[in-house]
């Protein structure tokens, strides 16, 4: 015979799988997490163009621009994306042309670029 306690448990137990299970089937979103530097005494600058240019992008759930406090020129970038397709489709918004053809003289390089599969996390919510 089942004990109320262990009716309990498996309510429990099921409560908090189900969104673990549903997680699991959504599509796997896209994530980004790089560095760049800036030119000598420019960060400022290209932080200011990185986060204007990023009003409006269908698809992108979280674009966060960070800067460095033991490196003064350079600076982070950590997005994520409903899927890979919004990614690339962002690039060929008019804004982020724009972003890019402004802040490309800023930039003295590239250092730590990775592709990530976001899973969630505070802040983070997939697109219902």
């Amino acid at each position: 015979m089942t004990t109320r306690r262990e009716i309990l448990a498996g309510a429990a137990v099921t409560a908090l799988l189900a969104p673990a299970a549903r997680a699991a089937d959504a599509p796997a979103l896209h994530g980004l997490i790089g560095s760049m530097t800036a030119q000598p005494g420019r960060r400022a600058d290209l932080i200011a163009i990185l986060i204007e240019g990023t009003g409006a992008m269908p698809g992108c759930l979280s674009y966060i621009v960070a800067e460095d406090p033991a490196k003064p020129d350079t600076i982070w970038i950590t997005e994520v994306w409903d899927s890979a397709a919004s990614h690339a489709a962002s690039l060929k918004l008019p804004a982020v042309r724009a972003a890019i053809a402004k802040g490309r003289p800023l930039i003295a390089g590239f250092g730590e670029q990775t592709i990530t599969r976001p899973l969630g996390g505070t802040g983070l919510s997939r697109p219902r």
